[in-house]
């Protein structure tokens, strides 16, 4: 039974979770750019731990019954996530060699810390995927079984976090070509901008 919930708890997890996102985005180009990449990955991959865990012990719940608080994560998730659109289809627009797939360290590890929070924590849609959907789901499960469900998508969301971070390598060849970076720029703020108008044009649920 707990083999059985934890497989459950993954492959849910996993389908949450394989998407292009904000959070996604942020993982593969720190990924390709070989820029803190261990601390990206240890940062979205706990963040999405606590949530998970927290939507297990039941704070799901208690979030679906604070309107408010959904509102607020709503409007600042637009936001947050409208403002990188932007920035992503700037990059796109201008291009250029300040792209190129050598630079690693162009940032301090404090501002890459607090994106890598802002992107996990400031994501409306992060809690109700982890908090209230994985939460609601493991309540087919009784005592601790319900917590193997959340083990399995908490091993998930590791696994997709570091193949995405550390995997992103394999893919340096192409990213050599500023082109590259900006294809996959414009492809970012074509999903985030969808985002931000999604969530200002619709409440969470």
């Amino acid at each position: 039974m707990f083999l059985t919930a934890a497989t459950a708890g993954f492959l849910t997890g996993a389908g949450l979770i394989v998407a292009i996102g904000s959070q996604n985005a942020f993982v593969l180009r720190q990924g390709l750019k070989h820029s803190h990449v261990g601390l990206v990955v240890a940062v979205c991959a706990i963040g999405d731990i606590a949530l998970i865990l927290a939507g297990v012990g039941g704070m799901g719940a208690i979030i679906r019954e604070w309107p408010d608080l959904l509102e607020l994560l709503r409007l600042g998730g637009a936001a947050f996530i409208g403002w990188n659109g932007l920035q992503a289809a700037l990059r796109a627009w201008r291009g250029g060699a300040a792209l190129s797939a050598q630079q690693s360290n162009e940032k301090n590890w404090r501002r890459v810390l607090l994106a890598g929070l802002a992107f996990t924590f400031l994501n409306p849609h992060a809690y109700i995927d982890t908090m209230v959907l994985i939460g609601s789901l493991s309540t087919r499960y009784t005592g601790d079984v319900s917590w193997a469900f959340g083990l399995g998508a908490c091993v998930a969301s590791v696994v997709w976090f570091a193949a995405l971070g550390f995997g992103a390598r394999l893919l340096q060849p192409a990213f050599r070509n500023p082109m590259a970076w900006r294809v996959l720029d414009a492809s970012v703020a074509v999903s985030m901008l969808m985002l931000c108008v999604l969530l200002l044009l619709r409440p969470l649920h």
